[in-house]
């Protein structure tokens, strides 16, 4: 799916950013799903060290589904599909999951479907001026986690004729599916006290760039303010050296850099409490996962310079809107960023029952019934997963609405088929996916044996291939 192209000229005021905005919501109608995938690597001899990226990248073989291949900064690989009808977008990304994995055996490596490195400590590899800005930005405990240990399945749909509709149905929903793909239940070792622990990392990094986008009115509006009085993350500047990347270290928005420019009123920086020491009572979600030992010292957050002189232009701008990390992004089409990576069984499930609610009508209407009562939900997810009863009955009730729909939608019958056994093996009995992790490294695991236990997790992740 194509980005937004942006100019030069300053920026003069607010109704600018409004137009930015409104192109993000103006991708036209379609029906098309993009997958992006991101796996964690572990090395089969050696399961708790960490695998260089040249030798994941060095042992990966061309991709027959066209997926573009890329890393996170701790080294999780990226693969991201073309868009396209459903059943064509998971069959070319099952393609290319699929050779990837045969080619990383081969090499000793096995990719894993989880939303949090269940051993490791966080770890960056990149060295881009990109994630150097986002790493002092952040600091530490959650800045390293983000960055290094966490992956996700992203779902991108497109925003079709209504695309406020479409854009509702995303928020509505994420608490709901956040619970049944819930897939991060530990941290070096043993639980972390969440099901979807990844999702409270992100939850604590910067409530300015990663809270929900405010379900007010009009979307442009929302999501033009949301833009404004998020933190400025950094700054790009040239030097003789070529482009930097500086972070911004005063909390200052890009409310604050067009008020500087005598252009709209400021308006009060939001009051963002700071972060609490590892283990400690956070703002909203209780504790958070615990940060892996070489994280654990605290570290100035917001760290660099103040805003530059000059006035934002269109392209700091469209910048700034690639540091923001809503889970539900507008971007011409939505990104739907609230699900955790999954096991490769189960991540055709995870793209095609979301897909299949927030762009069938008749699916639609029957989930968000029963989703509803739970917007909002989103640290009670979290927690909880599918161990809530109301999460569980509300995640049925969207299963069977979805299972109703992929064959409307294409999905061919053994699409259809591992969607019902995802429901049966998970929604009904209320188990999410986490629970699998959690047998195998939970209390009742020796904590003296982490290599036996991610053996054992990595056995499973390498007995299914996708055939449709």
């Amino acid at each position: 799916m194509n980005g937004l192209v942006t100019g030069e000229t300053p920026i003069r005021d607010a109704a600018e950013v409004e137009d930015f905005a409104r192109r993000c919501f103006g991708g036209g109608p379609g029906d098309r799903l993009g997958i992006e995938l991101e796996f964690l690597v572990f090395d089969l001899g050696s399961p708790t060290r960490q695998v260089p990226l040249d030798r994941v990248a060095a042992a990966l073989p061309p991709l027959p589904g066209g997926s573009r291949v890329t890393f996170e900064p701790g080294g999780q690989l990226e693969l991201s599909g073309p868009a396209g009808p459903l059943p064509e977008a998971v069959a070319r990304v099952a393609a290319d999951v699929d050779a990837a994995r045969g080619a990383l055996r081969e090499a000793g490596l096995a990719l894993a479907g989880a939303g949090l490195d269940p051993v490791r400590p966080a770890r960056r590899q990149l060295r881009l001026p990109r994630y150097d800005a986002m790493a002092a930005f952040f600091g530490s405990p959650y800045g390293p986690l983000m960055m290094c240990s966490t992956a996700s399945v992203q779902v991108n749909v497109d925003l079709g004729e209504h695309p406020g509709t479409r854009w509702e149905r995303a928020h509505l929903l994420g608490p709901v599916l956040t619970a049944a793909f819930a897939n991060s239940p530990l941290l070096e070792g043993g639980p972390c006290g969440w099901m979807s622990g990844r999702q409270v990392v992100w939850e604590r990094l910067d409530p300015t760039r990663t809270a929900p986008v405010p379900l007010r009115g009009d979307p442009v509006a929302a999501w033009r303010d949301y833009l404004l009085d998020a933190r400025v993350m950094l700054v790009r500047e040239e030097d003789g050296d070529g482009e930097r990347c500086r972070p911004v270290g005063d909390g200052s928005s890009l409310r604050d850099w067009l008020a500087a420019s005598q252009a709209v009123p400021a308006r009060p920086v939001p009051v963002v409490p700071p972060r609490p020491a590892p283990g400690a009572p956070g703002p909203s979600y209780g504790s958070p996962p615990r940060p892996p030992a070489s994280a654990a010292s605290p570290a100035p957050s917001y760290a660099g310079r103040g805003l530059p002189a000059r006035p934002p232009t269109p392209a700091d701008l469209a910048y700034h809107a690639t540091t923001v990390f809503p889970p539900v992004r507008p971007r011409g089409w939505l990104e739907i960023r609230y699900l955790d990576a999954q096991h490769p069984a189960w991540w055709p499930v995870c793209a095609a029952v979301t897909h299949a609610l927030v762009t069938d009508d008749l699916a639609a209407g029957a989930a968000l019934a029963a989703a509803e009562p739970y917007a909002g939900s989103w640290a009670r997810a979290a927690r909880h997963g599918l161990a809530d009863p109301g999460l569980r009955a509300a995640a049925d009730a969207c299963f069977r609405a979805a299972l109703a729909a992929l064959p409307r939608l294409g999905a061919p019958p053994a699409l259809v088929r591992r969607a019902e056994a995802f429901a049966d093996r998970y929604v009904t009995p209320g188990r999410s996916p986490a629970a699998d992790l959690l047998d195998l490294f939970g209390a009742t695991a020796p904590a003296a044996e982490p290599e036996r236990s991610l053996a054992a997790w990595l056995a499973g992740e390498e007995g299914w291939t996708y055939a449709a």
